[in-house]
């Protein structure tokens, strides 16, 4: 993605440069080094800068503003993966406890010139997500109530389709996505990236 000056002038923009960001690169190096950790309230993204930590979904929400305020052209995406403890490290202890090796989990990440952008920050090890069940973009808007709403439809198909899941409840299940979620907050995930 082309860096690009953040010359416009808006409320998302005015946080960044409180922080010391002038680009976009710079933005979203700051947003990268942010800890995992769920903000006080996911309407609200831009807390990320705030409370100085994010999920995938409010780090890449406060970007997508930031993109949408200075005209640059990057796609908010959601997509479903197959998490697991290869490409996710922290939640395996979870699944295992569960008979599970992996459950489809929704990632938000940004799309620019046909490339995906991810700014969540992993641990040293994780293999990089390269293959998704589900892509669709979607707003700022929409990571709320519609980005659970994909990923509850999601999770109530595979669970009949899936052996170690089947004859499990869609609550059972989102439990589960639940507890691995705490996990990865816990875990090596709340260490800022350097």
């Amino acid at each position: 993605m082309q860096n690009t000056p953040l010359t416009a002038d808006g409320p998302i923009t005015r946080l960044f440069r409180a922080v010391g960001a002038h680009d976009f690169a710079g933005a979203a190096l700051h947003v990268l080094r942010l800890p995992y950790g769920r903000i006080t309230d996911r309407s609200r993204f831009w807390l990320v800068l705030e409370e100085g930590r994010g999920t995938c979904t409010t780090k890449h929400a406060t970007l997508a503003e930031l993109a949408r305020e200075q005209g640059i052209r990057v796609q908010l995406m959601l997509g479903i993966y197959e998490m697991s403890e290869q490409n996710t490290p922290g939640v395996g202890r979870v699944l295992a406890a569960h008979g599970l090796t992996c459950i489809p989990e929704a990632h938000c990440y940004l799309r620019s010139d046909g490339e995906r952008i991810d700014m969540t920050g992993v641990p040293a090890g994780a293999v990089p997500i390269e293959r998704f069940l589900h892509e669709e973009p979607i707003t700022v808007d929409q990571i709320g109530a519609y980005k659970i709403e994909v990923h509850r439809r999601f999770l109530r198909d595979w669970i009949p389709r899936t052996e170690a899941a089947r004859g499990r409840s869609l609550d059972d299940v989102w439990q589960i996505r639940e507890t691995c979620i705490a996990a990865l907050g816990a875990g090596a995930y709340a260490t800022p990236t350097r």
